[in-house]
């Protein structure tokens, strides 16, 4: 059976609930309960694949069988057959729509991760892809785990992972060094701590604070370039704000060490992908 966390099985069990509260009154009037069947998934456009853990575990719990020829991270082509259920008729039916939900939003995911990732690799830098906290409420270890599928990396998954002091974080506490002290005083030896700063002052006071990691809260290219000089590998720099995939090679040429993007969660749009039976 498919592996899929606590988490994963409490999101299954809202996502089939809102679908089948009451059944599947088509299927019940129009497929005899004893037909069995099979069917394939198809790739409609070129995709990377995620999210095929929770797909096979819907079909799972309806009492069908389902497996998928490649992995998670997978390039298709347009027109790829990837994955095949076998099972009750009334069961492929009814789980077809929700784990589609969850294949096209979370390869969606994917493969705008990995389009954003070749874009940083053309530049021939070492810039690694960051996501955010920007996810869909409940989806968030799903999404993040698209991410990697794409080829990013994980910021943050919650709150309590690590310091990040924003904006409103340096105004509650009268500046950048004492919320950079405040937290090296409150926070465990293992937690970074990171300082968001909007100008090249606000960096040098996040390194004389003794900040880990100085997120470039949208900055210029050219600003970033000058906060990478200054810098001078004394902290880790990440680039947040205002990207888009035609900036991100121009970035990864500044030299930043990170580039953070809500978009890759926040605005990917679902790719097609099809249930058909065979």
């Amino acid at each position: 059976m498919a592996s899929l966390s606590a988490h994963g099985e409490r999101l299954l069990d809202i996502a089939l609930e809102e679908d089948l509260l009451l059944g599947d009154a088509t299927s019940e009037a129009t497929i005899d309960a004893a037909a069995a069947g099979a069917a394939r998934f198809l790739a409609k456009e070129g995709l990377v694949l995620a999210g095929t853990a929770v797909a096979a575990r819907v079909f799972e719990r309806l009492g069908a069988r389902c497996r998928f020829e490649v992995e998670d991270g997978a390039r298709l082509e347009r027109g790829a057959w990837f994955g095949r259920v076998e099972g009750p008729t009334r069961a492929l039916l009814a789980g077809e729509r929700t784990a589609l939900n969850f294949l096209q939003r979370l390869s969606g995911v994917a493969t705008a991760t990995r389009r954003c990732v070749e874009a940083l690799a053309a530049a021939g830098g070492r810039t690694r892809l960051l996501d955010t906290r920007k996810t869909t409420p409940g989806w968030r270890l799903l999404e993040k785990a698209a991410v990697r599928a794409g080829g990013g990396h994980n910021h943050r998954v919650s709150l309590g992972d690590g310091i990040l002091i924003k904006d409103n974080h340096v105004a509650a506490c009268g500046g950048v060094a004492e919320a950079v002290r405040r937290a090296r005083a409150r926070a465990g030896a293992m937690l970074r701590v990171e300082v968001e700063v909007v100008d090249l002052p606000g960096l040098e006071a996040a390194i004389a604070a003794g900040a880990d990691i100085v997120l470039l809260d949208n900055m210029e290219d050219a600003a970033m370039a000058e906060a990478v000089r200054r810098a001078a590998g004394r902290v880790k720099l990440e680039a947040s704000g205002n990207m888009t995939l035609e900036r991100l090679p121009r970035v990864a040429a500044t030299g930043v060490d990170y580039v953070s993007m809500g978009a890759i969660t926040h605005s990917a749009g679902a790719v097609d992908i099809s249930l058909e039976l065979s």
